[in-house]
């Protein structure tokens, strides 16, 4: 099971398939290439394709089948939970679904780093905070960068101490 580009539906295409991937051609133009998926009952479902439908039909992300397909991280998927944490699972998949169509609309990577921040200070997770998060043009620190605080050696000055006496 794949997913095409809404404005394709209805419409013939051709799927050049070849061993490890699938073109997806609308007319002389290539829209789309996919991994090809191997196995059966496999899927590949991108959220882009879906989020119009899904901001009509909010109701409908509780229940659809292909719903693991539509946390394009696992920050996403927390994002999901939270919200569910929050609110009954309608109102959850209704604003998780906007948090969705920002990414699509704007950019993935930085509602990624909106919500990231977010958790970092345990914010409430919600579309208008992740707006906020995306408008406020605050520099976001990288996910690589971490920061490690200095080590106290008096710890292992006390642990040698004690294997030494255990050692007499």
């Amino acid at each position: 099971m794949y997913s095409v580009p809404s404005r394709l539906v209805g419409e013939t295409i051709c799927v050049r398939l070849s061993a490890e991937k699938l073109e997806v051609w609308y007319g002389q133009r290539h829209m789309e290439t996919i991994p090809r998926l191997r196995g059966s009952d496999t899927h590949h479902i991108q959220y882009r394709h879906m989020i119009d439908w899904l901001i009509r039909k909010p109701g409908a992300f509780a229940n659809y089948r292909y719903r693991s397909d539509l946390f394009p991280t696992s920050r996403f998927r927390m994002a999901y939970d939270a919200l569910c944490e929050r609110h009954t699972l309608s109102k959850a998949g209704k604003e998780y679904v906007k948090i969705l169509q920002l990414a699509a609309r704007e950019n993935e990577t930085a509602v990624d780093d909106a919500l990231r921040v977010l958790f970092a200070w345990d914010e409430t997770i919600s579309v208008e905070n992740v707006t906020a998060q995306l408008q406020s043009c605050l520099p976001v620190m990288p996910a690589t960068q971490v920061e490690i605080a200095p080590v106290n050696r008096q710890g292992y000055d006390l642990l040698l101490r004690a294997v030494q006496e255990v050692a007499l």
